[in-house]
This record gives C-alpha cells, sequence and structure tokens, in this order.
C-alpha cells in the first residue's frame, strides 16, 4: 500500500496560552491543486508552516510520503517546495545564480543542477531572463522566479501562499496556467485570501476556521455544501410585492430587482420552480425567464465560517 503524499494527524499547536490549530487531520493520496481557505487568525498560515517543517507543532505528527517530518526533518523537506506570499529573492543575484544557490540549498547533487536549471527555466518561462538581475525583473516575473526555486528539486509536496497577489490581470492567468502545469503529477497546496482564485484554481478545498477543519472536499462539494435558495425571475406584469409573495407557496421573501427583473428566496426547494411556472401561468404575469440561483463561493465561504464559530 503506497504511502499517502501528505498526513497530518491531531495536529495541534499554540502559541502562549491561545490555540493555533487544535485535532486537524488531513490526508492527501492523489496529486492536484488543493485550495486552502481561512480567515485571518483561523489557523491557517500556522499549518502552512507546520507542513513546510518552519514551525514545530505542540503536538501531532506530519508525514511526507511517509517520512516523519519531525524525526526525518532534512529527508522529508526535499520532498518539499515552498514559495512564501513574499518571494525569498536575493535581488542582486541574477536568475541563474539564484536558482543554482536555491538548488544548492536543497542539497542537490552537484551534476544533477545545470539540467535540472534548464528544465526549470523552460518550465517558467524565464529562460530569455537567465542572466538578468532579479531586481531588473518585473513582479510577474520575480513571481515565476520564485516558483522556479521551489520546483527546481522536483518535489511531491508544492505549497504556494498567495501566488497571484500583486500580480496584474495577464500575468495571473500566465501564473495559474504555470501552476496547472505545475500540478501535473504532484500536490499543489495553494492558500489565497481570494475565494475566486480558489474557486478557479483547485481540485479540492480545505477549509480551517477556529483552528479546526470544518471542510476537506472537492470544490463541487464545495460549491454545493449550501443549496440554493433563490431564484431569479423575469415578469412583463409582475404584481407588487406583497401579491408576489402571497401567490407562490414557499416563497418567503422577494425582492424587485428592477427591469421587471425579481429575486425570490425559499427555504426548501419542494419543486418552488414549477410553482413559479404555473402561477405566473394563472395569474397571467408573463414569465419570461427563471434561474435557479448557486451560491458564490464568497456566501459558502461565509456560512461555513458562521457554523465554525456556532459550533
Amino acid at each position: 500500500m503506497n504511502n499517502p503524499i501528505i498526513h497530518i494527524q491531531n495536529l495541534s499547536h499554540r502559541y502562549s496560552r491561545n490555540w493555533a490549530v487544535r485535532d486537524i487531520n488531513i490526508e492527501i493520496t492523489k496529486p492536484g491543486i488543493y485550495g486552502l481557505l481561512g480567515s485571518n487568525g483561523a489557523g491557517k498560515s500556522t499549518t502552512m508552516n507546520i507542513l513546510c517543517g518552519v514551525l514545530k507543532p505542540t503536538s501531532g505528527s506530519v508525514t511526507i510520503g511517509g517520512v516523519d517530518l519531525l524525526t526525518n526533518p532534512v529527508d522529508a523537506k526535499k520532498r518539499i517546495g515552498f514559495l512564501p506570499q513574499q518571494p525569498p529573492l536575493y535581488l542582486d543575484f541574477t536568475v541563474v545564480e539564484y536558482l543554482t544557490y536555491c538548488a544548492q540549498l536543497r542539497l542537490m547533487p552537484k551534476a544533477s543542477i545545470p539540467a535540472a536549471l534548464e528544465e526549470v527555466l523552460e518550465r517558467t518561462g524565464i529562460k530569455h531572463f537567465s542572466e538578468r538581475l532579479l531586481k531588473n525583473l518585473s513582479g510577474g516575473y520575480r513571481q515565476r522566479a520564485g516558483i522556479a526555486q521551489a520546483i527546481i528539486h522536483q518535489p511531491d509536496i508544492v505549497v504556494l501562499d498567495e501566488p497571484t497577489n500583486g500580480l496584474d490581470p495577464n500575468q495571473i492567468v500566465e501564473v495559474r496556467k504555470l501552476i496547472r502545469e505545475i500540478a501535473e503529477g504532484r500536490v499543489v497546496l495553494i492558500s489565497s485570501h481570494i475565494l475566486s482564485e480558489i474557486q478557479l484554481l483547485s481540485d479540492e478545498i480545505l477549509m480551517i476556521e477556529n483552528g479546526q477543519l470544518v471542510f476537506a472536499d472537492s470544490m463541487d462539494a464545495f460549491n454545493n455544501y449550501i443549496a440554493p435558495n433563490s431564484l431569479l425571475v423575469v415578469l412583463d406584469k409582475a404584481p407588487v410585492i406583497d401579491v408576489l409573495l402571497a401567490g407562490i407557496p414557499g416563497v418567503s421573501r422577494a425582492e424587485n430587482l428592477g427591469n421587471k427583473r425579481f429575486r425570490l428566496y425559499f427555504e426548501i426547494d419542494d419543486g418552488i420552480a414549477e410553482k413559479v411556472i404555473a402561477t405566473s401561468m394563472q395569474r397571467g404575469w408573463g414569465l419570461r425567464e427563471i434561474t435557479v440561483e448557486k451560491q458564490s463561493v464568497d456566501e459558502v465561504f461565509k456560512q461555513l465560517t458562521k457554523r465554525a464559530k456556532e459550533g
């Protein structure tokens, strides 16, 4: 039986008297992009720092491909690539000098470094800037250099903290494409406070709130965690709101959005769309359009955060 790529068991850590994370259990067994979510102070950064070997936990264990991070940190860290929110760049180095230095820090065999350099420069699209000083690169290319140092040693796991932070729209698209390519055959763990970014990139979601893991499932499951609770309708001959509410069983609230558009809220979807269609035909409201609205990723995040705090 193969070892999990990442196995975190009963992980807890506290600063002074305050627990940052409590009894977190995570198991990742297949490659892909995993989005790590959490509000400020939720324990997300603490978990990332422990996973990357930057911080020693108060209790619990972390294994990387079966290697215990606490008892065998050097071997475990060889399997991890890490890009912090602020890329750890030495700006007076050229790109090649910097990546060579990073390869040496990873204890890569000297003979293997030239080929690894060639591959990572090509893969990250910075080969044509290889002799340029890092301080003379744009923000987007500095970010690429930061990603290059995280993958030069071909790690099993790449951890990226806010990888598109501060980039312009074109650079964001390019970095997203690069991240998807990197994730082929390995685990990429992305932390971001931009929920739409996580939604666009991630295959799976891990959410930490109040120091506890409150969600671990696919992106689709995250989006559908809370059932849709509203309909968007367009009515040619709409009645006043009170009549609209009284006329459709199950509708709890209605909003007039203007331009003949209304949002109808419901608690339970017991064929509510069919009821709206039937009532509109009976009353002559002239239904032109009806759409079941899906919860936005932001709304799901808010609801999960609220449930974690209440629980």
